[in-house]
């Protein structure tokens, strides 16, 4: 399968993944490749504002709305912006049409210092495979595949968006069954 990119993909976890860091999660899955695939989960709110949270070298002012998601346990500090509007950065990966991916430093700033916009996530940390990992997964029935859809990642809301992407494979979350378990 290294050969043709399964990206851009959203892998939404099966009901039997144990995986605490990826039950119940919905992943935009942005690169794949022989070496390995890069992705966030899209759907794991911080309780904590991100005021209480981030800490800056530099002087800075974070709105007390402002909330981060986990993008998976990898570099949980590094910060990455999904939004659905190309013009915030012009230089930002377009994973489809109405989904884009920056790590801009200036984007960030702006960003935390900003009110909260449906159009705007922050995300920290990422998702990472190595080589042959992910196949793995998809082997065993870990990950269901759906296509990438902004209105799921930028209107649902996070609580509902698993659930959601299921159901518009055609599927009932509660009638899932697969492996004996994953991770």
């Amino acid at each position: 399968m290294a050969t043709e990119s399964l990206a851009p993909v959203l892998l939404v976890s099966m009901p039997q993944m144990l995986d605490p860091d990826f039950s119940k999660t919905v992943v935009l899955l942005a690169e794949y490749t022989a070496e390995g695939a890069f992705g966030l989960v899209v759907n794991r709110p911080m309780d904590e504002p991100a005021m209480s949270i981030v800490t800056a070298d530099e002087p800075l002012t974070i709105h007390p709305k402002m909330h981060l998601y986990t993008g998976g346990p990898v570099e949980a500090t590094r910060a990455w912006i999904l939004t659905s509007d190309p013009d915030m950065d012009f230089e930002a990966l377009q994973v489809i049409e109405g989904v884009y991916l920056s790590a801009s430093p200036a984007l960030v700033r702006k960003t935390l210092e900003s009110a909260p916009d449906p159009a705007v996530r922050m995300i920290v940390g990422y998702a990472g495979w190595g080589a042959g990992q992910l196949d793995v997964e998809l082997a065993h029935g870990a990950w269901l595949m759906a296509p990438v859809q902004p209105d799921l990642i930028f209107e649902t809301p996070s609580d509902d968006m698993w659930a959601t992407a299921i159901r518009r494979m055609g599927a009932e979350p509660s009638m899932l069954h697969g492996s004996s378990g994953v991770h």
